[in-house]
């Protein structure tokens, strides 16, 4: 198959991309910059960080890293502010952190693992837009990374799923208080084989079995979920806010 033209409609934009260093994250921030845009590299650990942007410059693309750990106030404060202070505003956003921190069913599920599931899940995504509103410029996006896990959360991403539900609504609100000036939408993967989905993909037979329950008979890619959230971002959206964009090879997908 002939490789895509990757068409250049972020140039001039300025990208802050959550948890961007590996897997689905890296796969956004990457097409963004090859798109045209400004990136700005995020996660907890200096190493990731540097070693993405190293990754990312090495494409030609224009990218700046900053630590921060999602549920830190200052850290998200600080990735705001670095931001500014580089590019003097913001365009789009994609809050793409996330925990899975048990397989428990939901009743036997800790406290403590309850409320890092809805802090990093849910909450952290709501504070760092309290920090960025002042500096979204008119016509910009928001994109939340949800999950196909958000219309039937199950089995060991119970939990999980319900925080990705959450999402949903999070993007239905936030579209009516962020609108005109900004558009908000979210991407619903299906089953991508990153790390941070390693303990379902990794397996042979649930990974057969996953593809079996996709109409294309094939797992996502990083660039699959990296082209609908270039799509949100860009202009070719922008009649397009409040809504999910399922990328999940035709797995059902109804709440």
């Amino acid at each position: 198959m002939e490789k895509t033209k990757i068409p250049r409609r972020l140039e001039g934009k300025v990208a802050i991309v959550t948890a961007s260093t590996q897997g689905i994250g890296f796969g956004i921030i990457e097409r963004f910059g090859l798109e045209g845009a400004s990136v700005v590299v995020s996660s907890r650990k200096q190493a990731n960080v540097d070693e993405a942007v190293e990754k990312l410059k090495s494409k030609g693309i224009d990218a700046y890293g900053i630590v921060c750990h999602v549920s830190n106030a200052q850290h998200r404060r600080n990735l705001v502010e670095k931001t500014v202070q580089k590019y003097g505003k913001i365009d789009i956003v994609v809050c793409n952190a996330a925990a899975n921190p048990s397989t428990d069913p939901i009743l036997s599920t800790k406290e403590a693992v309850l409320d890092k599931l809805w802090e990093i899940n849910v909450k952290s995504s709501i504070l760092l837009l309290q920090d960025m509103a002042p500096h979204l410029e008119k016509g910009s996006s928001v994109i939340f990374i949800t999950s196909i896990a958000g219309f039937q959360p199950q089995g060991s991403m119970a939990m999980y799923g319900v925080t990705k539900t959450a999402l949903l609504g999070l993007v239905k609100a936030l579209a009516a208080e962020m609108g005109p000036d900004t558009r908000v939408n979210a991407v619903a993967p299906g089953f991508v084989p990153t790390h941070f989905a390693s303990f379902i993909t990794g397996n042979s037979e649930v990974r057969e079995s996953i593809e079996e329950k996709t109409l294309l008979n094939r797992l996502g890619t990083t660039g699959d979920m990296a082209a609908a959230a270039a799509f949100l971002a860009s202009d070719d959206s922008s009649y397009i806010t409040g809504e999910t964009l399922v990328v999940a090879g035709g797995m059902p997908s109804r709440l």
